[in-house]
Order: C-alpha cells, then sequence, then structure tokens
C-alpha cells in the first residue's frame, strides 16, 4: 500500500511541486491547503484535498483520523518577510502557534516524522557567507523568528515525544516544474515580479536599497530551483525512517545581485525591464547564501538546474503559457 503523506499548502506554489514527486515516486499525499495561497488547478487531477485551516485542530484530527498519514510535510506558513515587520502577530499565530496545532494533532495521533520548510532567514545578518548549519541563529525580522520558534519546539518534542524531524532552511525559491508554477496574489518576489513587466502588467520594478555592502549595491540573495527544492523535501521524508533529526540548508553557494537577477531577466525574456530605485526594507540583510555542502556529502542531494539563466528561463516558459496564472483555470 502507498505510503500516505498529508502535504500543508500541498496546493501553494513549493507544496504542489513535492505533491507532483510524491505521485510520481509512488506516494499517497493528501493535502491540506485552506487555498488563501493555494490554487486547486496546480493539484493533478484526483489528488486528495482537504480544504481546511491549519489552526483547526478538530479538521486536523478528522484528516489524522480518516488518512492515517505516515508523515507529514509542513509548507502553510506565511513568507513575507517585510509585511512580518509591519504586522509580526498575524506571523507569529499562522507561522508558529498553527505549527504547534498541527504538531500536537501528530502527536495525538502517533504520526512521527515531520519535514519543516524552514527558512535560512534563520541566520540573520550572517558572520560567513555562504552560511553553514552551526552558524548561530539571529533573526532580523519576525519571520524568521517565527519560524525559529517551530526549530525550537520541534527539538524538544523530538527530547520528549521522540518526534522525528527535518528542517530544511533555504531562501528563494524560483522557477516552475512542468505544469506547477508561481503564482502568488499579491506577488512579492523578484524573479515572477520581473517576468510581469516583461509580460506588460505592471510598468516597472522596485529595487530595494542600492546602497548595501555589496558589489553593486543590492541586496545578494540564493536563487534555488523549486524542483531541486522539492526533491531535498523528498529525500530527508525517507531518511527519517532512520534519521531521528536532520537539518540541512539549501542554496546555490553563491547568490546574485538584485542587479544580476534583473540583467538575467532581461536576457532572458529579451524585454528592457525599467528599474527603479527605493529606499530599502527594514530587516533586509545585505547578503543571505547558504552552502547546501552538508546534505550533498549526507543524503547525495545533487541539484538539476544550478545557474540562474535556467530557473529564469523555466519560470518565463511557465509564465508565458499562462500569462494569468492559474486564474483562468479555477
Amino acid at each position: 500500500m502507498a505510503e500516505r503523506v498529508l502535504v500543508t499548502r500541498g496546493a501553494g506554489y513549493i507544496g504542489s511541486v513535492v505533491v507532483a514527486q510524491l505521485l510520481d515516486r509512488g506516494y499517497q499525499p493528501i493535502v491540506f491547503d485552506d487555498l488563501s495561497h493555494g490554487h486547486r488547478a496546480a493539484l493533478r487531477p484526483g489528488t486528495a484535498l482537504i480544504v481546511g485551516d491549519i489552526g483547526d485542530r478538530a479538521a486536523l484530527d478528522r484528516v489524522f483520523a480518516e488518512y492515517q498519514p505516515q508523515g507529514v510535510m509542513h509548507f502553510a506558513a506565511f513568507i513575507e518577510a517585510g509585511e512580518s515587520m509591519q504586522h509580526p502577530e498575524i506571523f507569529f499565530r499562522n507561522n508558529t502557534a498553527n505549527a504547534l496545532t498541527l504538531l500536537e494533532a501528530m502527536i495525538a495521533h502517533n504520526v512521527k516524522r515531520f519535514v519543516f520548510s524552514s527558512t535560512a532567514a534563520l541566520y540573520g545578518t550572517p558572520e560567513k557567507t555562504p552560511i553553514e548549519e552551526d552558524a548561530p541563529l539571529h533573526p532580523t525580522n519576525a519571520y524568521g523568528e517565527s519560524k525559529l520558534l517551530v526549530e525550537r519546539m520541534l527539538d524538544w518534542l523530538h527530547r520528549i515525544h521522540g518526534l522525528r524531524y527535518a528542517c530544511l532552511r533555504y531562501f528563494n525559491a524560483a522557477g516552475a516544474a512542468g505544469e506547477q508554477g508561481e503564482d502568488h496574489h499579491p506577488e512579492s518576489h523578484l524573479i515572477p515580479l520581473a517576468l510581469q513587466v516583461a509580460l506588460g502588467v505592471r510598468k516597472d520594478l522596485a529595487i530595494f536599497g542600492t546602497d548595501y555592502p555589496t558589489p553593486d549595491g543590492t541586496c545578494v540573495r540564493d536563487y534555488i530551483h523549486v524542483t531541486d527544492l522539492a526533491s531535498a523535501h523528498l529525500l530527508v521524508l525517507e531518511a527519517l525512517k532512520e534519521k531521528d533529526k536532520l537539518i540541512y540548508n539549501l542554496g546555490n553557494g553563491r547568490g546574485f545581485s538584485v542587479r544580476e537577477v534583473i540583467e538575467t531577466v532581461r536576457k532572458v525574456t529579451g524585454h528592457a525591464i525599467p528599474a527603479t530605485e527605493s529606499p530599502r526594507r527594514p530587516g533586509d540583510p545585505a547578503v543571505l547564501v547558504a552552502s547546501s555542502e552538508k546534505i550533498k556529502r549526507e543524503l547525495g542531494w545533487k541539484p538539476q538546474f544550478a545557474d540562474l539563466e535556467s530557473i529564469v528561463r523555466s519560470a518565463w516558459d511557465w509564465r508565458k503559457a499562462r500569462p494569468d496564472g492559474y486564474a483562468e483555470k479555477k
């Protein structure tokens, strides 16, 4: 019988790619999603979808009782770091408190494997880059803090209840994987925003801060293809059958500046992509680049899309084929 895995926000950007890979590997994913940031059309026909709120314990209990999953993969967090510095309470409620509700349900139903979509924002402004897993954890925004609190809870639940867990810390998922692509409302991520300019949906792009201590003055960030990201989640899910606790960074190892990303989008799309310079956003470190050497060494993870141009091209191909994203299929 196929192994059943509960995937929260499995109809979202990263979650839907993970669900597709689970199906391809012979698992039976059960998607739990309120569809506030997800899309039914991102799921293959026949995929089990329960529409519900991750903070609703009774709904979670019903899902665990009916489907009896052997593991949980959790993606149902709010991810906008800038917004977290305006409304931190929303992030602590959804990202931290609701994660605890999910974990309580897991413990009650004796589900022992948990894969957590964490963030490399836990590190804040790093002392050195690329960042390794043993670097100090000092988030500079409430988003990062909301995820760090979950990691701390997981450590205690592991010690006391024997919960096996994996935390995957990464920055910017990007690109498209077959039928699945990036379609947030509102959109705040650099690559899809730049593609919207190329499509004529918006007239220009804002660069937040041009006076950072980087080669061109703009922030430097990791970009990792969503397909590679998803494959790492499946690797750790399988590894938790033997391992108790796994913490890995996922990244490209070098990073790209905002200006470099915009230039790559110009090259791929053939459009000018006008950009305007804006003030810095609070909580934005200058350079965030993660090292993935540990997961490569221990689990044999091998990214298939290492260069920025292939990441941008996959996103552009998906968006050209679906200029309205998933909207036309709802």
